[in-house]
Protein backbone atom coordinates (compact mmCIF):
# COMPACT_ATOMS: atom_id res chain seq x y z
CA UNK A 1 0.00 0.00 0.00
CA UNK A 2 1.82 3.25 -1.31
CA UNK A 3 0.21 6.33 -0.16
CA UNK A 4 0.11 8.82 -3.01
CA UNK A 5 2.77 11.78 -3.47
CA UNK A 6 1.90 14.92 -3.82
CA UNK A 7 1.72 15.50 -7.16
CA UNK A 8 -0.50 13.19 -7.77
CA UNK A 9 -3.02 14.65 -4.63
CA UNK A 10 -2.65 17.90 -6.87
CA UNK A 11 -3.75 16.31 -9.86
CA UNK A 12 -6.76 14.87 -7.89
CA UNK A 13 -7.53 18.16 -6.48
CA UNK A 14 -7.63 20.10 -9.93
CA UNK A 15 -9.42 17.35 -12.13
CA UNK A 16 -12.17 17.10 -9.44
CA UNK A 17 -12.45 21.04 -9.15
CA UNK A 18 -12.76 21.77 -12.59
CA UNK A 19 -15.08 19.53 -13.13
CA UNK A 20 -17.37 20.95 -9.41
CA UNK A 21 -16.75 24.31 -10.82
CA UNK A 22 -18.22 23.49 -14.51
CA UNK A 23 -20.94 21.56 -12.89
CA UNK A 24 -21.56 24.55 -10.10
CA UNK A 25 -21.12 27.13 -12.85
CA UNK A 26 -23.80 25.49 -15.05
CA UNK A 27 -26.58 24.73 -12.07
CA UNK A 28 -26.07 28.40 -11.12
CA UNK A 29 -26.58 29.99 -14.33
CA UNK A 30 -29.43 27.73 -14.35
CA UNK A 31 -30.77 28.77 -11.16
CA UNK A 32 -30.36 32.64 -12.29
CA UNK A 33 -33.19 31.90 -15.66
CA UNK A 34 -35.85 31.21 -13.00
CA UNK A 35 -34.38 34.03 -10.42
CA UNK A 36 -35.05 36.45 -13.65
CA UNK A 37 -38.08 35.32 -14.73
CA UNK A 38 -39.64 33.83 -12.28
CA UNK A 39 -38.48 35.33 -9.33
CA UNK A 40 -37.08 32.46 -7.11
CA UNK A 41 -34.76 33.06 -4.37
CA UNK A 42 -31.25 34.31 -5.47
CA UNK A 43 -28.80 31.98 -4.48
CA UNK A 44 -24.84 32.85 -4.37
CA UNK A 45 -22.73 31.10 -6.43
CA UNK A 46 -20.60 29.64 -3.60
CA UNK A 47 -23.77 27.90 -2.42
CA UNK A 48 -23.83 26.07 -5.60
CA UNK A 49 -20.12 25.18 -5.54
CA UNK A 50 -19.66 24.38 -2.07
CA UNK A 51 -22.96 22.44 -1.89
CA UNK A 52 -21.76 20.31 -4.76
CA UNK A 53 -18.34 19.80 -3.11
CA UNK A 54 -19.36 17.72 -0.39
CA UNK A 55 -22.46 15.89 -2.71
CA UNK A 56 -19.56 15.17 -5.28
CA UNK A 57 -16.87 13.42 -2.64
CA UNK A 58 -20.02 11.63 -0.77
CA UNK A 59 -21.19 10.22 -3.92
CA UNK A 60 -17.80 8.99 -6.22
CA UNK A 61 -15.95 7.98 -2.65
CA UNK A 62 -19.02 6.80 -0.82
CA UNK A 63 -19.64 4.16 -4.24
CA UNK A 64 -16.24 3.84 -5.69
CA UNK A 65 -14.00 5.00 -3.22
CA UNK A 66 -12.41 7.44 -6.17
CA UNK A 67 -13.57 10.17 -7.80
CA UNK A 68 -12.59 10.88 -11.19
CA UNK A 69 -9.73 12.76 -10.36
CA UNK A 70 -8.32 9.65 -8.42
CA UNK A 71 -9.41 7.38 -11.43
CA UNK A 72 -6.83 9.52 -13.64
CA UNK A 73 -4.43 9.54 -11.18
CA UNK A 74 -5.03 5.73 -10.39
CA UNK A 75 -5.05 6.10 -6.79
CA UNK A 76 -8.02 5.65 -3.81
CA UNK A 77 -9.35 6.27 -0.90
CA UNK A 78 -8.48 3.70 2.33
CA UNK A 79 -8.79 3.60 5.57
CA UNK A 80 -5.77 2.66 8.10
CA UNK A 81 -6.31 -0.68 7.56
CA UNK A 82 -5.95 -0.47 3.93
CA UNK A 83 -9.97 -1.53 3.12
CA UNK A 84 -12.45 0.62 2.17
CA UNK A 85 -13.43 3.57 4.48
CA UNK A 86 -16.99 3.39 6.13
CA UNK A 87 -19.72 6.10 4.94
CA UNK A 88 -18.87 8.01 8.02
CA UNK A 89 -15.66 8.77 7.33
CA UNK A 90 -16.52 10.06 3.85
CA UNK A 91 -19.05 12.08 5.49
CA UNK A 92 -16.14 13.53 7.71
CA UNK A 93 -13.80 13.71 4.61
CA UNK A 94 -16.83 16.05 2.21
CA UNK A 95 -17.61 17.99 5.03
CA UNK A 96 -13.95 18.98 6.02
CA UNK A 97 -12.82 19.79 2.38
CA UNK A 98 -15.49 22.30 2.03
CA UNK A 99 -13.55 24.56 5.10
CA UNK A 100 -10.74 26.97 3.86
CA UNK A 101 -8.68 25.37 6.19
CA UNK A 102 -8.40 22.39 4.98
CA UNK A 103 -4.95 22.18 2.53
CA UNK A 104 -3.20 24.33 5.49
CA UNK A 105 -2.35 21.46 7.62
CA UNK A 106 -0.22 19.85 5.04
CA UNK A 107 2.66 21.69 6.37
CA UNK A 108 2.05 19.85 9.95
CA UNK A 109 0.55 16.87 9.85
CA UNK A 110 1.90 15.83 5.97
CA UNK A 111 -1.52 15.21 4.88
CA UNK A 112 -4.48 17.34 3.79
CA UNK A 113 -6.90 17.60 7.62
CA UNK A 114 -9.83 15.33 5.72
CA UNK A 115 -7.60 12.63 5.75
CA UNK A 116 -6.22 13.23 9.30
CA UNK A 117 -9.67 13.73 11.16
CA UNK A 118 -11.44 10.84 8.81
CA UNK A 119 -8.48 8.94 9.50
CA UNK A 120 -8.05 7.34 6.09
CA UNK A 121 -5.57 7.79 3.39
CA UNK A 122 -5.14 7.87 -0.65
CA UNK A 123 -3.35 5.27 -1.64
CA UNK A 124 -2.19 4.06 -5.57
CA UNK A 125 -4.83 1.65 -6.94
Amino acid sequence: MNKAGFGTRVLNFIVDTLIIFGIAYGLYNWWIFYVMYWEYTFIPFYAFFFGLIFIYYVFFEGIFKRSPGKWLSISKVVNKNGTGPNFLQIIIRSLIRITIIDCFFIPFLDKPLHDYLSRTEVVEA
